[in-house]
């Protein structure tokens, strides 16, 4: 690791002298470019692709690179900073500049952990469902119009960028995750931001290519558990039994707080959730998604925000970007896609949606993209994740495998893992769509499961078909 990522100098906005991002097209760099500039730094920026909606973004503001590439030239004295992104390697160009030079180099979250050392750090950590909660936290803030600095991995309705940054708020809510800092800081993200206040949702072995076994994954929150501050507080999902075990071994001295599943009840689709006012209709559904809610729910109340203002805001709750959002709706046809790759959140999401809608066939496709998903040792991770479905589909792309560099995933191994005799398995993109766009959807729900899009797919297409 660079010496100068251990700099915990203070970096203000002067004017004179500027950050520099090496790799600022990312979802989370450009957001957190954006969040500077607004904030008052004079930002710029390479990367080598920048895609949309990055650019238009970036452009908007006047700091989208002139042109694409790693330029040493643009690394001098004058800068103050530099923040480095996942997507750089160890040997880039820029990134040597800056080191011949004995620039402070930050990585992403060691930057967000500099700009909020002075703030109450709120960590929201967690195998599945940190986006969802660290999105409801928001939106229950939002909706009081109690201002926090914030960083989140999905775009909210109503926030304009996925970071925030200001002087005088005295929150800082932190999305965590456990993927690496940098290219030359190996440390899990959630490791430096050092919480006043902690959640952990779930710990469902990911990231194979990181952590190549369970015990080193469930050891990566173990050190997040201590390294919340003396006397801060930990909230958990006492219902992960790994996540109570490891919580309740944590001998630093902190408060620990358990949550679980509150009680609710499905009736004509709708979610009713049981408060001390009686039952309550929400807009989000399925078990794991009311889980999310009472892990929420105690951080808010940790924030100054009593149950009863809680529950109010709430109600209006939608959800996060790709987390089981609704495509289209039509009669006796309704349509969703999200995020889910792990087995955990896959079980979790299909259950979610047959139990939203019971009478309705479920239609639920699967696309292997990730990783862990595309690695031949992992696969048997899956087996069961589907059973909730009427219709399971698995998509992988032969040519992801390729570019990922992994060996090759078979037909019969996928069949073997999922250990379902009727489960369909395409890896044609054009064949996966005529499927889809032949299937008869009336009375069904269809579960568009995926962290890419099948190869290809449209999803506005997808919406002709509820019409």
């Amino acid at each position: 690791m660079n010496s100068n990522t251990n700099n915990t100098a203070a970096v203000s906005p002067s004017g004179a002298r500027g950050l520099h991002f090496i790799a600022i097209g990312g979802s989370a760099m450009h957001n957190l470019a954006l969040a500077l500039h607004n904030k008052g730094y004079q930002v710029t920026g390479s990367d080598d692709a920048i895609f949309e909606p990055s650019k238009s973004r970036l452009e908007k503001k006047g700091i989208l690179p002139a042109e694409l590439g790693w330029f040493p030239e643009k690394i001098t004295a004058d800068i103050e900073a530099v923040i480095l992104g996942m997507h750089a390697k160890a040997d880039n160009p820029e990134l040597l500049k800056a080191q011949e030079l004995g620039l402070k180099i930050y990585s992403y979250p060691e930057f967000l952990y500099e700009q909020s050392k002075n703030k109450t750090r709120v960590v929201i950590g967690g195998s599945h469902g940190k986006t969802t909660i660290t999105s409801m936290i928001l939106h229950v803030m939002h909706y009081h119009n109690i201002e926090v600095d914030y960083m989140v991995g999905a775009q909210l309705e109503g926030f304009d960028t996925m970071v925030h940054l200001t002087e005088e708020n005295d929150f800082m809510v932190l999305e965590g995750d456990e993927y690496l800092s940098s290219p030359i800081d190996r440390r899990p993200k959630f490791h430096l931001y050092q919480p006043n206040i902690a959640l952990i949702s779930g710990i469902a072995w990911d990231h194979i290519n990181v952590f190549p076994t369970y015990e080193n994954y469930v050891n990566q929150f173990e050190i997040f558990i201590d390294k919340i501050t003396n006397g801060g507080i930990l909230v958990y999902n006492a219902e992960d039994s790994e996540v109570k075990r490891v919580a309740e071994a944590a001998t630093n001295p902190i408060r620990k707080m358990a949550y679980s599943t509150p009680n609710y009840e499905v009736k004509d689709g709708v979610t009713l959730l049981e408060t001390p006012e009686g039952p309550m209709p929400i807009e989000v559904f399925g078990a794991h998604n009311l889980n999310n809610l009472a892990g929420a729910k105690w951080i808010c109340q940790n924030m100054g925000v009593d149950e009863a203002d809680f529950y109010e805001a709430i109600a209006s709750f939608k959800g996060a970007s790709k987390r089981l959002e609704k495509i289209t709706e039509g009669k006796g046809k309704v349509a969703y896609k999200d995020f889910a790759h792990s087995p955990s959140k896959v079980a979790a999401t299909t259950k979610a949606v047959k139990e939203q809608y019971p009478e309705r066939t479920l239609v639920a496709c699967l696309e292997l993209h990730t990783y862990s998903s595309l690695n031949a040792e992992f696969l048997k991770e899956y087996e069961g994740a589907l059973e909730y479905a009427d219709i399971a589909v698995v998509f992988y792309s032969p040519d992801a495998v390729k570019i990922k560099q992994l060996e090759e995933v078979t037909y019969e191994q996928i069949a073997k893992a999922f250990n379902r005799e009727d489960l369909i398995i395409y890896t044609n993109p054009a064949e996966f769509k005529t499927f889809l766009f032949n299937q008869n959807l009336e009375n069904s729900a269809l579960l568009l499961m995926s962290s890419g899009n099948y190869g290809g797919l449209n999803f506005d297409e997808v919406k002709n078909l509820m019409l």
